[in-house]
Order: structure tokens, then sequence, then C-alpha cells
């Protein structure tokens, strides 16, 4: 039996975990990125799976199942401000200045957006005395000009809380740095990695949408606006963070890259025997070399004036002198007795007769 088939037959899929800790796919999901409950990756890549021995271990605490119900249990803006004890109106101004932070989100059937709190979290904002002068009274100037001027970080805080959720699913260097990405606006991505190859990688390693709607639709559109960051200081992080992500990734393994093609490669030149390929890097005047490794040129030279090598100009007196001494023996006393030298006065004279 293969160790997958052990991996499968000891784990749960996340369906079958919910089930078996009576909780609604909505609430597991919440537990599984609160890590409630621990998740492990699936061998044959199918994505996350939960043990045996962690269904035994979250049904063995105190409580089960409502203690568990109740830490995951998230609420909107109306059960939101009756835990914390102020108006819906103050609850929205207290979550648009980031005192409480979202922890999930969905669009309505008009695509409005439902921002949800963790219910656990707004009973200890409302019990913690320094948060007193914020539920009762009149909002602090400072904080009114800032909602004036459109503050809103819902979404900055949720983008926040959510990176921190999916960077725990996993320890693998690359899909951390495409949770990273995700986050980003492609064109901010393929300014901090230049290689197309490792942006292919990232893209494939990118976490599953958060809303299933069709894409290019409007909620698709309004849930995009909402998971990418659009604030400068945001973005300024994310890129610095992708960036030092993508070193760590680099030192770790290379990403996959297609292999040459072998049709696309040149084929060697063929090797002509009369005339033996240049060596690399030599010029193309450069001399053949005999098989006594010197050139041809320096070889007839030697045979042909028996004497070393010389300035081209005594290569030319010594060739000349040689060709004279090769003429025959006739030839060369007519050439004497006519030369203007042999000449005597005498012989013009007219002979006696």
């Amino acid at each position: 039996m293969s160790g997958t088939t052990i991996t499968q037959s000891a784990t749960l899929s996340l369906s079958r975990a919910a089930r078996e800790l009576e909780l609604r796919r909505g609430e597991f999901d919440l537990a599984l990125n609160l890590g409630c409950v621990r998740s492990v990756p699936d061998e044959g890549g199918g994505g996350r799976r939960i043990t045996r021995a962690e269904i035994d271990r979250v049904r063995a605490e105190a409580g089960f199942p409502e203690a568990l119900r109740e830490r995951v249990k998230a609420v909107g803006t109306t059960e939101g401000a009756a835990l914390v004890g102020v108006t819906n109106a103050r609850f929205t101004r207290l979550a648009r200045l980031g005192l409480v932070v979202p922890v999930k989100f969905y669009l309505n059937r008009y695509r409005m957006v439902v921002w949800l709190y963790l219910a656990e979290e707004l009973r200890q904002f409302a019990t913690d005395e320094h948060n007193a002068p914020l539920l009762s009274g009149r909002t602090p100037e400072a904080l009114r000009d800032q909602l004036s001027e459109g503050l809103d970080l819902r979404p900055r805080n949720w983008r926040g809380r959510h990176l921190g959720f999916l960077l725990r699913q996993t320890q693998d260097p690359w899909a951390r740095a495409a949770v990273v990405a995700s986050l980003l606006d492609p064109v901010h991505v393929a300014e901090v990695v230049k290689d197309p190859y490792e942006r292919a990688h990232l893209n494939r390693l990118r976490p599953a949408p958060v809303s299933q709607a069709a894409p290019d639709s409007p909620g698709a559109l309004i849930v995009e606006r909402i998971t990418t960051a659009d604030d400068p200081d945001e973005i300024g992080w994310l890129r610095a963070d992708l960036g030092q992500s993508v070193l760590e990734a680099r030192e770790d393994r290379p990403v996959p890259r297609p292999a040459p093609d072998p049709s696309t490669v040149p084929a060697p030149a063929p090797a002509h025997a009369s005339s033996p390929s240049r060596p690399t890097g030599a010029p193309p005047t450069a001399a053949r070399l005999s098989p006594t490794g010197a050139p041809r040129a320096v070889r007839e030279r030697f045979t042909t004036t028996d004497a070393p090598l010389t300035p081209p100009e005594s290569a030319r007196s010594r060739r000349l002198l040689a060709w004279l001494r090769r003429r025959s023996p006739d030839e060369s006393a007519y050439s004497a007795l006519n030369s203007p030298s042999c000449t005597t006065e005498t012989s013009r004279r007219p002979s006696r007769s």
C-alpha cells in the first residue's frame, strides 16, 4: 500500500470533517482560518485535509460543540452593535476607523457589501475600559475629521487579516509568495517579479478566489476591489514583502521552466575533409597549418631558399640570385659577350680589306 493511500485513509475531507465537528461549512472555514482546527496538505494535491487525530482532539474539548461554535460565531452590523451596546451608526463609524476589524464579508442580493465580525472580539472590545469613551458621548474631533475625509479601513483591515489566515496554511516559500502577490495588482507584481516564468508559477499557486461569481461580473469586480490593495502605504509594504518572499523562494528552489525545443536548436556545421575548420578565435586570414605544425608558406620558403626566414626584401633578393644561378652556362656566356661592358671601341671600326 502506497504512502498516499495511507495518508488518505488517515485523513478526512473538509466537508466530512465539518459534519463530524457539527459545524456549518462557513463556520468550519472560519475555524480553519482562526486555527481552531488544524489542517494538513493533501499529498495528492487535492487541497487541505483534516487528520482523524485532530477531529478527536477538538471533540474532546470542554463544551463541544457549543464552545467551538461560539468561538467562530460571526455577526453583522446590527447584532454587533447590540453586543457592543451602541447604535448601528456608531458601530459603523468604529469599524471605518479600524477599531473593530471584520473577519469576513459577502455581497447581498443588492450587491451591497456586508461585513461580519467575530462576536467574541466584540465582547472583548466592549468590556475594555480604554474603549469606554468611544462607546458613548461625542466622537473625538480628530476621528470625526478622518471620517469626513472618507476614511474606511474595513477593506484594508480585512486584507491584512486574510493574509495572515492564508500564510498560516502553508510553509512552502513559493506558495507564501503567491499569497502576498494575490493582494497586489498584476502591474505591481510584474514590476517586482521580472521573470515571466516566476510570475506564471506564482499565478498557478494563487489562492482560491474569495467569491465564486463569474469573472468580470459586477459582483466579481466589487470583490476584486476589496481584495486588491489600493492604499499607497499598503502597496509599498506588500511590494517589499513580495520581493523578500521571492528571494527566499529562489534560494529554496528555482521555478520550473520549459525544456528547449530540439527543432529550434541549430545543427552543427558539417566538417569538410579537404579544408579543416578554422580554430575558434583564429582570424579569418590565418594560414593553414601543415601536419608538422608550421604554416605551408613558411615550409615552402625553407625548402626553396634552404635558409632561415628573412625580411621580405632579403627574401626577394635571394630568390633572384637563385634564379640567376640556375641559368645554363652558354646562355650566361652569350649574355656576358653581348653586354655593354664587354664591347670595345675597335669592334665598331670597319675591317681592312
